[in-house]
């Protein structure tokens, strides 16, 4: 009987923790792992990597000369040596900037090839006329045999979005949101969109529900401090973007 008695216990502690498995959320490296290297940057992507992440965020802009970059600011001043608006340089002159830490800014290519397929890539469509040259570059690596569940497309640019959705009916596509959350549903709807992503602090138990019974995921961003990611966590949120992935763990 005892025998029996601790079989069942050990059965349930199995379930439970099969249970705890299936919530937990995605671990989404922001901007790479900023918190351990500089931003966007490839050593950024390899860290995050390293901790074993689930998806990558990284933000783009389209520059002078065509070619798409990896940064996060509109302007090169407070990360780097240089000042300007990045959109206004040529790639040849963005290769002379150093980035702090005595790192280089990457193109999108560079970055899509380091990800390799190893986790999901979440490309930010950060500043104007991105969503184009990033659905024509995607097709290179489509025709390399990466899938369009490989990657997800976000921006608080809903125009970007729309004008993204026109030229590709599958690729997954997330609403960047700081406002309001439920705000971003009639617009997920219209782009048939997989995910809304949240700024954190706008959560509650009623909205993220809500947001759940429309169809769509959570991906909350950026939740750094244990107790903020254990209350998004208790909330359902799907998936979480971390400066610090290993905290995720």
């Amino acid at each position: 009987m005892k025998t029996k008695f601790v079989c069942f216990f050990f059965l349930i502690l199995v379930f439970q923790n099969c249970a705890e498995m299936e919530k937990k959320p995605l671990n989404i490296g922001h901007r790479g792992a900023m918190g351990h290297e500089t931003e966007n940057t490839i050593a950024s992507i390899k860290k995050a990597l390293e901790l074993n992440v689930d998806m990558i965020e990284i933000d783009v802009f389209l520059i002078k000369s065509g070619e798409l970059v990896v940064f996060h600011d509109e302007i090169l001043d407070s990360l780097t040596d240089t000042s300007g608006k990045i959109e206004e340089f040529t790639w040849e002159e963005l290769q002379k900037v150093v980035v702090k830490g005595n790192h280089q800014i990457p193109t999108l290519d560079e970055v899509i090839e380091t990800t390799d397929r190893l986790v999901i890539l979440n490309i930010e469509l950060k500043g104007k006329n991105t969503a184009e040259p990033t659905f024509q570059l995607l097709q290179k690596y489509f025709q390399k045999g990466w899938k369009k569940d490989d990657f997800v497309i976000s921006s608080f640019l809903w125009d970007e979005l729309e004008a993204f959705r026109k030229l590709d009916k599958q690729i997954p596509v997330a609403i960047l949101t700081e406002e309001n959350p439920l705000d971003a549903i009639a617009i997920g709807k219209k782009l048939k969109a997989v995910a809304i992503n949240p700024w954190w602090k706008t959560l509650t138990p009623e909205n993220s529900q809500q947001i759940h019974d429309e169809g769509f995921l959570i991906y909350t961003y950026t939740v750094n401090e244990p107790a903020d990611i254990k209350f998004v966590t208790e909330l359902g949120v799907d998936g979480i973007f971390c400066n610090f992935p290993e905290r995720l763990h």
